[in-house]
């Protein structure tokens, strides 16, 4: 294990299944300790891009290493380092919480008096200790979903891979599970997250990969995105004026590079054709001039939703889009000899 790489490095990842290219030449590094939310849609790559983190698919070309260590050729020692958790996993009948957690702390060759410890830290961590006596199979999925980041966290991994883990949770259980998740990365556990909930993930992560096509398409922090400009270049403000808020639509219609959106309250909400402040400024001063009372100006926030769409609208019309994969054929990817050791 190298302590100057990256918790998680992927080189020039590929998988493909027939003519499915599920995974298509990604690359991306995440630094010890941070959290990063992986977000595409439903068939983008995410899955299969995180079990062959998890040692349990091979790629078809590229590396992938977990502190250093790549997962095909020591996925023995990679899996000392990470904690999984995938979007269902199974459990078992008449089996209770804590008969659960015993079972799998055994597995990880923990004995007697450690295991029992253990075991109970990692219950305290996720407030099972009040279900330790309930059928592991007959919990609510907030329930479902704190035993199964217990199991992830009783050999005290490096790295977690979390897929989709607030994926039909309640509210509170999500509240509770991005508490979680918070002290987790606080503690220096490296954490990558797959999510629908896009709103939430830009709240706990450090950093946001977006997946598309099983392609890269993003990789940085979400306010860049949330202050990015939309589609065509341009930026949304709200505008309030003192008097008829109807000024500002009348003021919109007879000047150039703004457009009038929809009605509020006080003023309006306009989109300026460039996301630049210099523009910006200038279509403020231009409304005082004209007479408006303008109380305030200012910029909006994009969700993150928005920027997602607005991202894949832009690849679908070929702006911005990645070099496209090599259209030779990708060579089958070989798994390594079992080891005598």
């Amino acid at each position: 294990m190298s302590d100057t790489a990256p918790a998680i490095s992927v080189n020039n990842l590929y998988r493909y299944f027939g003519q499915l290219k599920a995974v298509n030449g990604i690359s991306f590094e995440i630094p010890h300790g941070s959290v990063c939310g992986f977000v595409g849609a439903n068939g983008a790559g995410k899955t299969t891009t995180m079990r062959i983190l998890a040692s349990l698919d091979y790629p078809t070309m590229g590396t992938a290493e977990i502190c250093g260590i790549n997962v095909v050729h020591h996925p023995d020692e990679v899996r000392k380092l990470i904690g999984w958790m995938p979007d269902h996993f199974g459990n078992y009948e008449h089996m209770t919480v804590v008969e659960y957690l015993d079972f799998y702390a055994r597995a990880f060759g923990y004995k007697d008096k450690e295991r029992k410890t253990r075991v109970q830290e990692v219950m305290e961590f996720t407030d099972l200790v009040p279900l330790a006596d309930r059928f592991s199979n007959k919990l609510s999925k907030g329930m479902t979903q704190r035993l199964c980041l217990g199991r992830a966290l009783l050999h005290d991994p490096q790295v977690l891979i979390m897929d989709e883990p607030a994926a039909g949770l309640d509210p509170k259980a999500r509240v509770e599970l991005k508490h979680l998740i918070r002290v987790l990365a606080q503690e220096g556990k490296t954490i990558f997250i797959s999510s629908h909930i896009l709103s939430e993930l830009g709240e706990m992560c450090d950093s946001l990969l977006f997946v598309n096509g099983g392609r890269i398409v993003h990789h940085g922090d979400s306010e860049s995105l949330k202050h990015g400009t939309d589609s065509k270049g341009g930026m949304l403000y709200d505008v309030q004026v003192i008097g008829d808020p109807q000024a500002v639509s009348d003021w919109c219609v007879v000047n150039p590079h703004v457009e009038f959106l929809e009605s509020r309250k006080a003023g309006g909400r306009i989109r300026i054709e460039s996301g630049e402040a210099e523009r910006a400024a200038e279509i403020l001063a231009r409304m005082i001039k004209d007479g408006l009372k303008v109380t305030e100006f200012h910029k909006e926030q994009r969700n993150l939703e928005d920027a997602f769409i607005d991202m894949l609208g832009r690849i679908d019309r070929g702006e911005g889009a990645l070099p496209s994969a090599p259209k030779s054929e990708i060579p089958a990817f070989t798994p390594p000899e079992p080891s005598n050791n």
